[in-house]
């Protein structure tokens, strides 16, 4: 359940964007002001509203720490403010004078992106407030941006629909047409998943348009690979503009505002709609979710910004079945197992379970065997992944609290392994994932980046014996 509890109405233009550190939110408007809450009590700070740019403030954004405020305008700075005080550190000039549409900080506050009308983007280094490399896409304005987890990376959105990718040299890595009439926004969850394909680990990136869609896709940032963007599939809902986008701070919902006047959160795992929100009486512009706490914000052309908050007595999107008993799974309906495979990002197989009448007690008995004889699945790597969820909902039926070491962490999937290889690296994989490495003419090795001597793998017994032991102890503390 969503609730609005707060509503800011304190611009006296269209509200353009607003942002959510841990401790406060801060909402710029048309009306060439930023304003700064307190989560506490949704009170304005007492330094707030800060004044400074000559036009209208497009976006704002907080630095991961949250001392420092970013601010961008039409009158082509960027300005940097301590949110302690609500002193002006800085004020960055594009080189062109363009009007600047967008800002983001880097997850580890090293670079501030600053994106302009023109096309042109600049890093801006933090600690000294200089420029530190400059570049352009090749068509349109650029009007939205999201980072990397690792900051290593950065995606920028166009008027003229592209996606493009960014290393920290601004070097072009990758281009996408995404949405025909222009992209609008974009965001990329800090939560990594598996494409279930090649073993690699990706991360969830949306996009929205003018042409009333969002997209979801998976994006792989990677040093010696440089970008790699994959559709994954589109998410429906809004009749009109899609203007804003964002993920939750685990990832399980994405939130979307509309030309519409709604807002819609969805489930990412499955696509499906949770929940829609119309309470605004114009364009949604921006919305946002809090990092630590269970807040959405949502600001509009109507000069207001909602705050709503969601009952955390309802178990988010997704956890309601992993987090469910033994004695629940075992009863789980055909219906239930098909949720839960939904949210496993294993939604291709839905048919086929409830072609084979798969309920809770068939899908806790299901082996290697079962898979390939019965079920004919015959991509090894799916069955693979199919028993890995399995072993994971039977560990966390029996609430067992498990903390895999880390050593027995495969490092390409981040999953416990089944098959330990040690390269010529000297590190060890799980086999078929380090395989795929290779055998995608990756010559390099994963974990120093540094070219492999050598493609030969030879067996990990003494690990594998080690994680077998474990997984011992972890039956017999059942």
């Amino acid at each position: 359940m969503v609730t609005l509890i707060h509503t800011l109405a304190d611009h006296s233009d269209d509200i353009n964007y607003c942002a959510f550190s841990s401790s406060c939110l801060a909402t710029c408007s048309l009306d060439k002001t930023i304003r700064v809450y307190s989560l506490n009590n949704f009170t304005e700070l007492p330094y707030s509203p800060l004044k400074g740019h000559t036009y209208a403030v497009h976006c704002c954004c907080f630095s991961p720490s949250g001392h420092i405020l970013a601010s961008c305008s039409t009158d082509g700075t960027t300005m940097v403010w301590d949110t302690q005080d609500g002193r002006t550190l800085a004020v960055l000039e594009q080189p062109s004078g363009s009007p600047v549409r967008v800002c983001r900080f880097s997850p580890e506050s090293t670079y501030l992106v600053s994106g302009a009308a023109d096309g042109s983007v600049v890093l801006w280094n933090v600690q000294s407030l200089k420029l530190y490399r400059s570049g352009n896409v090749k068509d349109g304005s650029l009007v939205a941006c999201a980072f990397s987890p690792n900051g290593n990376f950065f995606v920028t959105g166009s008027s003229c629909g592209d996606l493009t990718i960014w290393d920290d040299k601004m070097r072009c890595l990758y281009n996408e047409k995404a949405h025909d009439l222009g992209v609008t926004c974009c965001d990329i969850s800090s939560q990594p998943v598996s494409d279930g394909e090649h073993g690699f680990t990706y991360f969830q990136m949306a996009s929205c348009g003018q042409d009333n869609q969002i997209k979801l896709w998976l994006i792989l940032f990677a040093d010696f690979l440089g970008g790699e963007l994959k559709y994954k599939c589109t998410l429906n809902g809004h009749s009109a503009p899609v203007l804003a986008c964002a993920f939750s701070y685990d990832g399980q919902m994405l939130v979307s505002g509309s030309v519409d006047k709604c807002v819609i959160i969805y489930e990412t795992s499955t696509g499906n709609t949770l929940h829609t929100l119309s309470q605004h009486t114009r364009y949604v512009t921006t919305c946002a979710f809090a990092p630590y706490s269970p807040l959405l914000a949502t600001g509009s052309m109507d000069k207001t910004v909602n705050i709503w908050q969601f009952d955390l007595q309802q178990p988010c999107a997704g956890s309601t079945v992993e987090s469910a008993s033994k004695v629940a799974v075992e009863d789980w309906s055909e219906d239930d197992v098909s949720a839960w495979l939904c949210a496993q990002d294993l939604a291709d197989f839905v048919g086929l379970f409830k072609m084979n009448n798969i309920d809770g007690k068939e899908l806790l008995n299901l082996t290697k065997e079962s898979l390939t004889d019965e079920l004919k699945i015959e991509s090894l790597g799916l069955r693979r992944k199919v028993l890995q969820k399995i072993e994971e909902l039977r560990m966390k039926t029996i609430s067992v609290p498990v903390t895999i070491p880390d050593e027995f962490l495969c490092p390409i999937t981040r999953e416990l392994m089944k098959d330990p290889v040690i390269a010529a690296d000297g590190y060890s994989y799980e086999k078929e994932a380090i395989e795929n490495w290779i055998n995608s003419k990756r010559r390099s090795s994963p974990m120093t980046n540094l070219p492999l001597p050598s493609p030969m793998l030879t067996p990990n017994r003494t690990l594998k014996m080690a994680i077998s032991r474990w997984l011992e102890t972890q039956q017999k503390h059942v």
